[in-house]
């Protein structure tokens, strides 16, 4: 039989539905693990693949992770056949006389990560993996995790690592002096920006790690750990006021917003929603909440996200190293599993009870303040304009982070090459050349603003070349002006959406002066010159594997050249459904807008975006 890549997902077929669909998903996704276990328990390895950190702790991450998702199941009441593998596994990983032994621990080391779910084991199902230990057992795991919680972790979420190895410490009754976890629970609480939302750390950029880490581990907290009520209570507080934003993050037919690193993490994305229910935080209807959260699984349930024996591969709609970070191990994408906390809920929880309501209609564009967003929901899609952040450590980092906009349908590209220009995709950026080889993008941003629903930013792709970009939303368009100001010329390509591409070239373009459109079997994407000296339309077909969830795509371009001086670049661009009225769309781009009108408004009215704002 030919290889069907999206039946290999072990989610492939279960309507996800029920309560009952999802405890079925938690098995079917670990099932295939099983024969990659060590003899002794301890380690998981899935793949050759290598990651920054040493291969012990690789294989850790392989035997950790899946807890995410057994636990809750098994608290909830799920019968787990395995728990005598992972409790030989804790004990012979945690132990220095084992060949299995994860390894010494460390300041900001990777096991520290990877500890942080055996302590809401604990905490949540003490009776299957830590009291049929015997004393000599539990006496080795204990002194490894009080190691572990005496360590440094790195400043960001990490954090929360230590609070879930205190909270499983506590559940068992192991000593401890809590003032550590005070102080990095009082340093978390720190990065909060307002309007529930947090940064990950002393960074300008916030992302998914908000949702499924910041406010995820905060919500645990709120559960499991004894007193301080206070700290769970604003815990609580800011989820049910975040809940408000991030679901401008997720598309009508349950896509998450492709932005940001760990991609790989997939269903993580939705974990926010479930962690809302495990907290009993109706910050919106409960029938709002599992809209949002069962769409989303059901959104990935069809993507071919695993490989040919059923294990989850690094990549996001389909396996792809392009788009993973140095720390993306083979078991890394197993942070998925943490989207089934709310099975450890009842099935008579109002959660589980409601039935789903779908995304409310938003026809106005939606300020995102704190994050330098502004969301507009299309037919299928929620397109987000951001005013770029940045993150200057990472593989893709300029994709990942600084284009323009970003969008649950399309995802975006990564540069597969950066040393030929004229193969770049661009889509949803501004590149720039001064030698038709190399290229550069937006970045690194000197400011960044917002004034009610526009945005801007200034920043430099050399020293001596400045830009100014205003972002404005015309639905189902988006206008963006470049101001560009060079003491040589450059060539500039700026991309449209990348949509997918068909088999035998059967998708059509349509190219000419100013206006570049593709139109593909399931999308068409637009992008048009608003400048009175149009660039060139262009129609490419990007690098293969570069666009997170198609393997193939199609992307309008605009291409030419800026001279020495100041130079004002006005471009519109969009995508919608082939299904959709797309003609009457691109029959009526939006007007060239006044330059002058908008930088009046961002004198008079415009303030940093907070996640940019860094030490101000």
């Amino acid at each position: 039989m030919m290889y069907d890549p999206a039946r290999a997902n072990p989610l492939f077929g279960n309507p996800l539905k029920t309560r009952d669909d999802l405890a079925k998903a938690v098995t079917d996704l670990f099932e295939p693990l099983l024969p990659y276990f060590s003899e002794g328990g301890a380690r998981v390895r899935l793949g050759a693949a290598g990651a920054i950190f040493d291969r012990a702790a690789a294989d850790l991450e392989g035997f950790a992770r899946p807890l995410w998702g057994i636990v809750p199941f098994v608290a909830g009441g799920g019968a787990f056949p395995h728990w005598d593998l992972y409790r030989r596994g804790l004990a012979n990983g945690t132990n220095p006389a084992h060949p299995e032994y994860w390894g010494d621990l460390a300041d900001r080391n990777q096991r520290l990560v990877e500890l942080a779910v055996v302590g809401f084991a604990l905490a949540l199902v003490p009776e299957h993996i830590w009291e049929p230990l015997d004393d000599s057992e539990k006496k080795t795991v204990a002194a490894y995790l009080l190691r572990a919680r005496e360590l440094e972790f790195i400043d960001n979420n990490w954090k929360f690592f230590r609070v879930l190895i205190d909270v499983g410490l506590e559940r068992v009754s192991l000593a401890f002096d809590h003032r550590k976890t005070l102080a990095y629970l009082d340093e978390l609480e720190a990065f909060d920006l307002g309007d529930g939302w947090y940064r990950d750390g002393p960074v300008r950029r916030v992302d998914h790690y908000i949702p499924f880490a910041m406010h995820f581990y905060g919500l645990i907290y709120a559960v499991l750990a004894k007193g301080d009520e206070a700290r769970k209570e604003r815990f609580r507080d800011r989820a049910r006021t975040f809940a408000r934003d991030i679901r401008h993050w997720f598309g009508p037919d349950g896509a998450a917003l492709a932005f940001g690193r760990s991609q790989t993490y997939r269903f993580a994305a939705g974990g926010f929603w479930g962690a809302l229910a495990f907290a009993g935080v109706e910050a919106l209807p409960w029938a709002e909440i599992k809209g949002y959260y069962m769409r989303h699984i059901r959104w990935w349930s069809t993507m071919p996200i695993a490989e040919r024996d059923g294990v989850l591969s690094v990549g996001y709609g389909y396996p792809n190293l392009f788009m993973s970070e140095s720390y993306n191990s083979p078991g890394s994408p197993y942070w998925a599993l943490k989207f089934f906390l709310p099975l450890a809920l009842a099935g008579d929880h109002p959660f589980w009870t409601a039935e789903e309501a779908p995304q409310p209609e938003f026809l106005e564009p939606v300020v995102l303040r704190p994050a330098g967003m502004v969301a507009m929901h299309t037919p299928g899609n929620v397109v987000v304009l951001s005013s770029g952040q940045q993150h200057d450590k990472m593989l893709g980092a300029n994709e990942k982070y600084s284009k323009f906009v970003y969008s649950t349908r399309y995802a975006f590209n990564i540069e597969a090459d950066d040393r030929n220009f004229t193969a770049a995709s661009l889509d949803g950026m501004l590149g720039l050349s001064d030698d038709g080889v190399h290229f550069r993008m937006r970045e690194t941003l000197e400011e960044a603003l917002i004034t009610g629903g526009l945005l801007y930013s200034r920043w430099r792709p050399w020293n001596d070349v400045a830009i100014e970009t205003w972002l404005l939303p015309e639905n189902p368009w988006h206008i963006r002006m470049h101001r560009i100001a060079t003491p040589r010329a450059l060539s500039t390509i700026e991309g449209g959406f990348a949509i997918e591409r068909a088999d035998f070239n059967a998708d059509r373009s349509d190219v000419s002066e100013g206006r570049a459109v593709w139109y593909g079997q399931t999308d068409v994407s637009a992008i048009v010159d608003l400048s009175p000296d149009p660039r060139a339309g262009h129609a490419m077909s990007p690098i293969p594997n570069t666009n997170l969830i198609h393997a193939k795509t199609l992307l309008p371009q605009l291409r030419g050249n800026v001279g020495p001086g100041t130079t004002v670049l006005v471009t519109a661009a969009m995508a919608l459904p082939s299904r959709e009225d797309w003609v009457k769309a691109l029959d009526n781009p939006p007007a060239y807008p006044r330059l002058d009108e908008v930088e009046r408004l961002f004198r008079e009215k415009g303030t940093r975006v907070p996640a940019f704002a860094l030490g101000t």
